[in-house]
């Protein structure tokens, strides 16, 4: 049963992974299963709404984007293939994915596979996209539908956009940071369709958990933006790539 200690944990596993390409949902269903706690409802529901305090977090850091209205049009067409694909799949995925520790485990090997190889085969060209402003609404769509592929838990929503980015011509810089944006209406739709459906199966009693992992997912959320932001400036994603192998790895053989 989830106590005050494994809210404030998975708090603090949530706000260091949501924006890092090693998959956050990944992570929180792993630390679950390390912390010896039942995928309960309450449990993957709590593991969806702490993502708010990242939001937050995105929200505080970049409010002046936010405000823009071209860029918040672009963040709409760009969120619309999650959306739809996740109002169709939204229960397969919570009754059968969610959860489900070998569907992580393979994710975040495939995953770290993937992105080693992306790394050692993309080049950035010079003329790559320096500006959000210069995303048009057409490679908007294409970066959503790369992000939709992250429903599946451990691919990462963060590497899927990114990767889909860089694809696409963009700079590194500019991508990550569309992807920091791209997270707040994504995370938002996501937390209010699970609160919706959801929402008898919490209790007041439950409350000052939700309340401690929000408030470690926020503060944390904040010192991984920044490590991201400052990373990307002289380093790759393969790093993370082997990363994800080498936690796989070691959670098999704990």
């Amino acid at each position: 049963m989830l106590n005050f200690l494994d809210a404030i944990i998975l708090g603090i596993v949530e706000g260091i992974t949501e924006f890092l390409p090693i998959s956050s949902t990944a992570h929180l269903i792993l630390a679950s299963d390390i912390l010896k706690l039942t995928q309960t409802e309450f449990l993957k529901s709590f593991e969806i709404i702490i993502q708010l305090g990242a939001i937050l977090a995105v929200v505080i850091l970049y409010w002046k984007e936010l405000l823009k209205l071209e860029i918040i049009k672009k963040l709409i067409v760009a969120f619309i293939p999650t959306g739809i694909l996740g109002l169709v799949f939204y229960k397969i995925i919570k009754t059968y994915l969610l959860g489900n520790v070998s569907v992580v485990l393979w994710s975040l090997f495939l995953g770290g596979i993937f992105l080693i190889i992306f790394e050692r085969w993309h080049k950035e060209k010079e003329s790559s996209f320096e500006d959000i402003s210069n995303i048009s609404y057409k490679q908007c769509l294409y970066i959503g539908l790369f992000q939709s592929i992250a429903m599946i838990p451990g691919v990462s929503r963060s590497a899927a956009t990114i990767i889909g980015g860089l694809f696409l011509g963009l700079k590194r810089k500019t991508i990550v940071e569309f992807s920091f944006l791209l997270a707040v209406p994504t995370m938002l739709a996501a937390t209010g369709l699970d609160l919706a459906k959801n929402y008898k199966s919490f209790s007041l009693s439950e409350s000052h958990l939700l309340l401690a992992g929000f408030i470690a997912s926020f503060v944390m959320a904040i010192v991984g933006i920044k490590f991201f932001l400052a990373y990307i400036q002289k380093n790759s994603f393969t790093a993370f790539g082997i990363y994800r192998i080498i936690a796989v790895v070691l959670f098999l053989f704990r």
